[in-house]
């Protein structure tokens, strides 16, 4: 049975992708920052048929919290066959060039981009013991320098000091390391699930977590012969869902 971490798992896109994989057979590690929560969310999956999942506590911005859960993980399972890095954070509103803080831009790359290079890195020596790893970091169409130079796309106006320029560093961060491990079996990718209605914007977006979650996994279950090192959009209405970066 393939193992799978996702943090912030307990809610939203992060839960939903959760129970797509508990569907597929996968184990899940339901990532929380508080356990407690994530527990919660367990006891509830469970009562409504769904098992081989276990919250695990893991604040992506506390790396002796990170290494806790690598420790867990090893040793239940000895490796890791997929992260997927979803947990992430918004950051203050508005967020324009000229004044957004330096404490709130830096708080949300803490989180958005060091976070999962800090889980990922961590991480790294239980994937390279999987067949077929896999590492999925979710991102934003908002992180790509392409579009948002582009007056005709659709959320040209929607500009984030903080949060698309998190994104479209972690974008960056995914082609290096897309590319370090280009020899060995895993698969990198960046996936933005689309403009989702979820709390995480005030339920604005247009698109449903069910969508958004079976597009992540569409992108991380993948056979030998997949990319590595692309950018999936579920809001490129391209066939291959390939965004411009």
């Amino acid at each position: 049975m393939k193992s799978v971490l996702i943090t912030g798992a307990n809610r939203s896109i992060g839960l939903e992708t959760t129970k797509q994989l508990l569907e597929k057979g996968l184990f899940v590690y339901l990532g929380t920052r508080d356990l407690e929560k994530g527990e919660a969310v367990v006891k509830e999956l469970n009562e409504n048929g769904f098992h081989n999942v276990k919250a695990i506590q893991i604040d992506v911005t506390n790396p002796e919290s990170i290494l806790v859960a690598k420790n867990i993980i090893e040793a239940e399972q000895d490796k890791l066959d997929i992260l997927i890095n979803n947990a992430g954070v918004l950051g203050t509103n508005p967020q324009q060039a000229s004044d957004t803080s330096i404490e709130d831009i830096q708080k949300v790359f803490d989180t958005n981009f060091f976070g999962v290079i800090q889980v990922t890195q961590t991480f790294l020596p239980l994937l390279k013991k999987s067949d077929s790893p896999r590492i999925s970091n979710i991102t934003s169409g908002l992180g790509s320098l392409t579009l948002h130079s582009d007056p005709t796309w659709k959320y040209y106006s929607i500009k984030t000091a903080s949060y698309g320029t998190s994104k479209a560093a972690l974008n960056a961060y995914t082609i290096v390391l897309a590319y370090e491990l280009k020899d060995l079996p895993f698969k990198v990718n960046a996936i933005d699930p689309g403009y989702t209605a979820t709390d995480f914007n005030q339920f604005s977006g247009p698109g449903t977590v069910e969508s958004a979650a079976s597009f992540v996994i569409k992108h991380t279950l993948t056979d030998e012969n997949a990319p590595t090192g692309q950018y999936y959009s579920n809001d490129i209405e391209d066939e291959s869902g390939i965004s411009p970066w």
